[in-house]
Parts: structure tokens; C-alpha cells; sequence
């Protein structure tokens, strides 16, 4: 029976979305209710009804679950940048390895179980990157944080718990030093302002942090000295870089960045590939649990010094490198320039000559390679969210590799993408997930598909 809107009912959830949303289901109808868990008996306001499905919003707890917690984070729900701060996080592993399971056989149809799942051993102060947004509240006042849930309304947070602690110091003398300076902040509504994020990344190899300031206008006076006096404040920031982004967009890196103090570049080692990073290329956001994936991934490889090894969405080539001493031979594939130029400055720094970098989308390259003969025994694939394009599949099963590892932060597309290469001649083996991302709905897996025989 189907509730009605603003209606109250009773119910116990029973499991738990790849949203991260609890599920109910009062006589038999699905109500999607966040911030709940698995065995939570409780009154849900009906908020939003649907065809077949309604989503809800928790009034009381009659009868909590046992794998809850108290929040420790003020900004918890607000924020929306976390999910699973109320449970126990032996609860969140166990929801993220079902949500992986359930998409491998929902989505791709693969009854397999994944491995061993690799839950974080660190789930506070876990992440190497912040992208902090800027804004003015009704009063005027600065105000930085995270968005809202779908929106772009600013919560603010002094001190976010994933975060090194040495984040959010730096992020509230930017916030007096724009004060001082009387450097506006960007207002969406209107286009004006000048600073609109401040762009932080920590190496683990040093702790040294790279600070990125995004803005409307480049070469002003008074974001050079916001730069210098943010450097004097703090020793362990190795430079400070200025992103342009004109745009009225919800993309927060411009195409232009230049370096206004210091080393513009992040130095870090990663599975002993030597990086030097600049504010575009891709890194992962937690480097214990990278490093835990990455092995994983070269196990599922099984690298041999006559393989030639093709890694495409190669990033600044580190998972591939982390391999180069392993194979004959390495080609990555990367669109972004910047992180092109990063992989080749650290193959040299590591005296490979067995590799080769080419930039441009990953799938008309793969088509060139596949049409030029190129027949690699191992792919690596790490997309975007949305996974692999037409392009991209289909060259890959144009060169036929033995063996294919894909790492993904999505594990519905990446079932998907799994099914089409079945479909293409592939066989899925062995796959697993990662928590590369604690406390949040989000899950990392990697993969390993072998020519059918």
C-alpha cells in the first residue's frame, strides 16, 4: 500500500543503498530514508513520493540498530560530504563489500562474489585533498566548508575529520587574509568576486602541502601577498600556485594555473614511483589505501619482464610504473597534458627507458594503437566515474590482451563495463573492493578479466 505525502509510519530499515540511503519497506513499498541503518525500527516522515518507491526523512528512533554510533562531527548531515558517520565502521565495510556485490550481480549479471574486502585502517585524517569552497553569509562574513546536498549553499566547517588537521589551520588564516586584504569572494548568484577555492594537497612522503588558490582574475596584487603571507604562516607549505576559472560553472579548475611562490608541484612517492604532481593531474585522495589497491591490482596483473603492459586513464602514470620494472615494456594514455608531463618527468626520475606516454582521450588512442597492430598482454584501465566509452571497449577487444585490470571508483559502471567486455569475449575472474573512502557512500573496486579461451 502507498503511503501519502507528509505521512508517518513505522518501519524497520533493511538495508542500505549505493547512495547510502537506509531502505524500508512497509508492506512491501520501498521508502529511501538517509542517515539510517540496517535494523533501525523507527518513525519516517514521508517527504517525496514516487512511482513505485517514496523517500523519507527519520522523525524518531523507537528501536536503534546495534551497528550504531554517535556522530562525532558537527557538520554530520548538514554537510552531505559524509554518510556512515552513524555507524560503526565494521558496519560500513560490510555495507560497502554488499553494495559491490550487489551491483556485480544486479547490473552485470555476475553471481561471483567479490574477495576480501580492503577496509581502511585509518578512517580519520585519511585524505591527502581538499577543495574548499569560499563565499559570504547574509552578514557578509567569509564563510568556507563544504556544499550542501545538492546545492551550493556553503556549510561551514572549521575542521573536517578526513582531513589532516594542518588543512583546516591553513584554510582559517585564508579566510582572516581575505578579510585583511579585502580580496572578495565569488558569489554565483551574481559572478562577482574574486576567490572562489582553496586547493589543497599533503604528500605523505613529506607532509609538505601544495596550496592551489582558485580565482576569477589572474595577476592581482593581492593575491600575491595573500600567497606570501600564507607561506610565512606555514612552514610545511612547499608553494602556492593561482588557478584562473572565469567561468560560471560547477567545474572548479580553469585551464590556466600558474605558480606564485615556492615549488609548484607536489613531490610524493606512491608504491615507489617517485610523483611530482601538478594542481591538475590525478592523484588518489588516500595513499595507505592506494598503495593496498595498487598492490592488489598488480596481483590481479601478474606483470612478466616479456609483457608489454598498456595503461589507459594512466593519470600521472603511477599505477603503470609502479609495474615498468616488471615488464618489457609500458605505454600509458592520459587527456590531461599536465599529468602526461608527470608521468614522463618520473619514468626519468626512476631511469626507465621502457616507457611511452601519449595524451589524448584514452579511447581514439586505444582505437589508433589497436589499428597501428599493437597487441599489449596486459590493459590497465582506471576511467572516470562513467566508465568506459564504445571506443575504448571496442579497441580493447581489437588487441586481445591476456589479461585485464580495472580499477574504478564506481562499482555499477564498472559491472557494466565488465558485462559489455564478457560480451566482447572476456571472462571476469576475481574482483574486490577498497575503501579508499571511509565515513562516505563511496566505493573503489579493481577487477581482473582474461581473454575467454
Amino acid at each position: 500500500m502507498q503511503p501519502e505525502k507528509n505521512q508517518i509510519i513505522t518501519a524497520r530499515i533493511t538495508g542500505i543503498t549505493s547512495e547510502g540511503q537506509g531502505v524500508a519497506k512497509p508492506e512491501g513499498f520501498p521508502v529511501f530514508v538517509p542517515y539510517t541503518a540496517i535494523g533501525d525500527l523507527a518513525e519516517i516522515r514521508i517527504v517525496k513520493l514516487r512511482r513505485g518507491y517514496a523517500y523519507g526523512r527519520l522523525e524518531r528512533l523507537i528501536e536503534p540498530s546495534p551497528d550504531r554510533i554517535p556522530p562525532d562531527c558537527s557538520a554530520f548531515g548538514p554537510c552531505g560530504g559524509c554518510h556512515f558517520r552513524h555507524l560503526s565502521y565494521e558496519a560500513e565495510a560490510r555495507v560497502k563489500r554488499d553494495i559491490l556485490a550487489d551491483a556485480f550481480l544486479r547490473v552485470g549479471h555476475f553471481p561471483l562474489e567479490p574477495e576480501d574486502f580492503l577496509a581502511a585502517k585509518e578512517v580519520t585524517r585519511c585524505r591527502n585533498k581538499a577543495q574548499i569552497p569560499f563565499g559570504t553569509d547574509q552578514n557578509g562574513r567569509i564563510v568556507y566548508g563544504f556544499y550542501a546536498p545538492r546545492s551550493h549553499r556553503i556549510v561551514p566547517c572549521a575542521d573536517c575529520l578526513l582531513q589532516p588537521r594542518l588543512f583546516g589551520e591553513i584554510a582559517a588564516t585564508t579566510a582572516r587574509l581575505l578579510q585583511t586584504l579585502s580580496i572578495p569572494c565569488y558569489d554565483e548568484t551574481t559572478g562577482r568576486g574574486t576567490f572562489r577555492h582553496l586547493y589543497l594537497r599533503q604528500s605523505a612522503a613529506s607532509g609538505r602541502v601544495l596550496v592551489c588558490f582558485v580565482v576569477t582574475r589572474g595577476h592581482l596584487s593581492a593575491i600575491r601577498e595573500l600567497a606570501r603571507r600564507l607561506m610565512t604562516a606555514f612552514p610545511d607549505i612547499c608553494g602556492v600556485t593561482e588557478n584562473v576559472n572565469p567561468d560560471c560553472t560547477n567545474v572548479i579548475l580553469g585551464k590556466e594555473t600558474e605558480t606564485l611562490f615556492g615549488d609548484g608541484r607536489l613531490h610524493d612517492i606512491l608504491c615507489g614511483v617517485p610523483l611530482s604532481l601538478s594542481p591538475e593531474a590525478f592523484y588518489q585522495v588516500n595513499h595507505a589505501q592506494t598503495e593496498r589497491l595498487y598492490r592488489q591490482a598488480a596481483a590481479y596483473a601478474a606483470p612478466h619482464k616479456t609483457d608489454l603492459l598498456l595503461d589507459l586513464y594512466c593519470g600521472a602514470g603511477s599505477i603503470g610504473l609502479s609495474m615498468a620494472e616488471r615488464v618489457k615494456r609500458l605505454i600509458g594514455v592520459e587527456i590531461v597534458p599536465q599529468a602526461i608531463e608527470n608521468a614522463k618527468e618520473s619514468a626519468a626520475k626512476m631511469g626507465l627507458s621502457n616507457t611511452a606516454f601519449f595524451c589524448g582521450d584514452a579511447g581514439n588512442i586505444a582505437a589508433r594503437l589497436a589499428g597501428e597492430g599493437l597487441r599489449p598482454d596486459i590493459i590497465l584501465i582506471d576511467p572516470p566515474r562513467k566508465g568506459c566509452d564504445e571506443a575504448c571497449l571496442s579497441a580493447i577487444r581489437e588487441m586481445s590482451p591476456d589479461r585485464l585490470v580495472m580499477i574504478s571508483c564506481h562499482p555499477a559502471t564498472a559491472a557494466r563495463d565488465c558485462r559489455r567486455l564478457c560480451d566482447l569475449g572476456f571472462t571476469l575472474e576475481r574482483y574486490c573492493g577498497a575503501d579508499l573512502f571511509p565515513r562516505t557512500r563511496h566505493v573503489e573496486c579493481v577487477v581482473l578479466l582474461s581473454k575467454a579461451k
